[in-house]
């Protein structure tokens, strides 16, 4: 007998995957967490229905949120996560030995004991020292940082459910308010391609551009986010991703990477018609 995991992208559209076995299945205070075993993509982590990552593809999100800020900004000693409960982010970068603090702020302990006991190789970024583990909501830790980081990223799900806060524009101000003069913020920015997800997409760029003097967006092709294609929000005090991007520093790093290179960053933030006309309308917006 054959099984399948069917995630549901729009009313009318559903990604399929053929499952080997479920191996985890329970209701956090948060969120419902499962877990499968595929042949095609190894294991994936599913929260309320929603494939957050697999172990065949979680390299290319993880790096190109890391990566794309790390290229820029000149000296990051302090970051802070919000959300990352799987450990990934964590563990790309802990490859930066200049980093000398890692803030995890997630308040699922569920997703991070499952993490750990099911992608061992990915949750391997909570042992490094540097970082230290809150459970807490993202934004009730963010009303009490002030001048705090040099990055943060937004490794939260998406903009509904518990962690809807982390879409608002008090998140945002929150975010300017806890990086440092020349910080940077970066954060999952979903896709627009189906028109369900696009009112969220306007109103996270949106937000951003009104919070922050540079405000960008790059893409990724993953293979199990809707449509194939996910952007990310780059958000910046200071620092442009393309102007101030400093190809040379980073490639002296010798970093290993399955994804991320110093020519495809430029190339991410070369984005589709319809999503440069998107964001154009909402920079314009009054």
């Amino acid at each position: 007998m054959e099984i399948w995991f069917s995630q549901m992208d729009t009313e009318n559209v559903k990604t399929s995957v053929r499952v080997d076995k479920q191996l985890f299945s329970k209701q956090s205070e948060y969120q419902r967490i499962d877990v499968f075993a595929s042949n095609e993509f190894g294991r994936m982590i599913v929260l309320d229905g929603e494939i957050i990552f697999s172990e065949a593809d979680e390299f290319i999100y993880n790096e190109m949120v890391v990566h794309v800020p790390m290229a820029v900004h000149p000296e990051v000693k302090s970051v802070l996560i919000i959300g990352g409960g799987d450990g990934g982010v964590a563990k790309v970068l802990t490859q930066y030995p200049e980093i000398e603090s890692i803030d995890v702020v997630e308040p699922d302990e569920m997703f991070i004991e499952v993490s750990r006991e099911f992608f061992p190789e990915t949750a391997k970024g909570f042992d490094d020292e540097r970082v230290k583990i809150t459970n807490m909501d993202g934004l009730r830790f963010l009303r009490r940082c002030r001048d705090k980081y040099d990055l943060i990223i937004n490794d939260s799900t998406d903009p509904f459910g518990h962690t809807e806060g982390l879409f608002t524009r008090e998140f945002y101000g929150n975010c300017y308010r806890a990086l440092h003069d020349d910080g940077i913020m970066v954060y999952q920015h979903g896709s627009p391609f189906y028109d369900e997800d696009e009112a969220a997409f306007r109103a996270m760029h949106r937000k951003a551009y009104q919070s922050f003097p540079v405000s960008r967006v790059y893409q990724a092709s993953i293979p199990t986010c809707p449509a194939g294609i996910w952007m990310f929000g780059f958000a910046s005090k200071k620092y442009h991703p393309l102007r101030d991007f400093d190809a040379k520093r980073w490639n002296k790093r010798e970093l290993k990477t399955w994804y991320y290179t110093t020519h495809l960053h430029k190339g991410a933030f070369m984005l589709p018609k319809y999503v440069e006309d998107i964001l154009s309308e909402e920079e314009t917006r009054k």
